[in-house]
């Protein structure tokens, strides 16, 4: 059978991978066409347009980007119909797939939701877009099924796939992995300034200005797949900072402690067992736009997850060199780390456990047939 499968960001593309992987020990001559990443390509799909074309963030950037978001929408269309796929997956990405959904119902093709558009957070409207446009929703995160509920729409928990991800990856040895990256014996804290330029544009800075104020610790920045070196080291003024890409998981394995940007990686960061501070920057049209949709109480997915604060979080003004301070050394105690340890455990029983890429895949085949 032929799978269609978009997804438009480094966190899809993961998802996406292990998706695919698990689509091929269900159909074995399945043919997979994609919108992703190197690692979905590596996983056996088709690659069209990787989500490094794709990648817009916020209100004004997706503005100034309008042209080629529709370029890339009819495009998108056009291709879609040369392939006649039996079913296509929407991963996440809700700006561009919802349109495609719309687009794709009308036109007779079967349609899957696999990691649902935070309607949850903003605009609640669109759960009627996804039920009208959407044939099979498959969620990750627990509440999600109770609020789609609410609307009465039936969806299926599948549990979340970064449990797969980090259970299913090749483990590291920190004594080899410190000697190839020079990184020495101190106790590492690590940097997550997300993967967008805009988003590292923002983060970075703040995060590196607390570098000097622990010289005991040795701190590494995370680099995104989708960037180089080259844009990184405008911000690194300081000594005691090491960079490491396309090795996020590795580094979480020996890390003391992490500075996160908000998204996926805070909840990576938790399954990972490491203490985090939660920071969040945007532009300001685009923050003082977004406080006023946004309808929750936390913006890191820990603290939504487990319906309270279990770690900090720094939101725009008050992402400052001294706060940030503050809350790192609250993290590097003793006392407040083995509170964040307990939680964590209990964040992984919540998430449901490892299979969310298989029960997915077997979903989306039984759909088809």
């Amino acid at each position: 059978m032929k799978y269609y499968i978009i997804a438009g960001e480094a966190s899809g593309d993961l998802h996406g991978s292990n998706l695919i992987k698990a689509l091929f020990i269900e159909d074995k001559d399945a043919d997979i066409r994609c919108w992703g990443g190197d690692l979905m390509e590596d996983a056996g799909a088709t690659l069209v347009k990787h989500y490094k074309e794709l990648a817009f963030m916020g209100f004004i950037e997706v503005l100034k980007n309008i042209p080629t978001i529709f370029k890339n929408i009819a495009f998108c269309k056009k291709d879609i119909e040369q392939f006649q796929p039996d079913v296509l997956v929407f991963i996440d990405y809700s700006g561009f797939n919802l349109r495609i959904a719309k687009w794709a119902k009308e036109k007779g093709f079967k349609t899957n939701y696999y990691i649902s558009p935070q309607v949850w957070a903003s605009r609640s409207s669109r759960v009627e877009k996804i039920k009208r446009d959407v044939d099979m929703m498959n969620v990750i995160l627990p509440f999600e099924k109770d609020f789609y509920a609410k609307h009465n729409v039936d969806v299926n928990f599948v549990g979340h796939p970064l449990i797969d991800a980090i259970a299913d990856r090749k483990q590291v040895g920190e004594i080899a992995f410190r000697k190839e990256y020079n990184l020495g014996d101190k106790k590492i804290i690590a940097l997550l300034p997300g993967s967008r330029q805009q988003e590292i544009t923002k983060m970075l800075s703040v995060m590196l200005s607390v570098v000097d104020e622990y010289k005991e610790y040795q701190f590494v920045i995370a680099g995104a797949p989708s960037q180089e070196y080259s844009f990184y080291q405008q911000f690194i003024n300081t000594d005691n900072v090491c960079f490491i890409e396309n090795k996020t998981y590795d580094l979480l394995s020996i890390s003391y402690a992490a500075l996160v940007t908000s998204g996926t990686a805070t909840l990576e960061t938790a399954l990972f067992k490491v203490p985090q501070v939660v920071c969040y920057k945007g532009s300001t049209i685009s923050y003082q736009i977004a406080k006023r949709i946004i309808t929750l109480k936390f913006i890191s997915l820990v603290n939504l997850i487990m319906d309270k604060e279990v770690v900090s979080e720094l939101i725009q003004n008050d992402f400052t060199k001294e706060k940030l301070t503050t809350e790192l050394s609250k993290i590097l105690d003793n006392s407040h780390r083995e509170q964040l340890f307990l939680a964590y455990y209990e964040l992984e029983q919540i998430l449901g456990g490892k299979g969310a890429s298989e029960k997915s895949a077997k979903l989306i085949v039984a759909g088809i047939k």
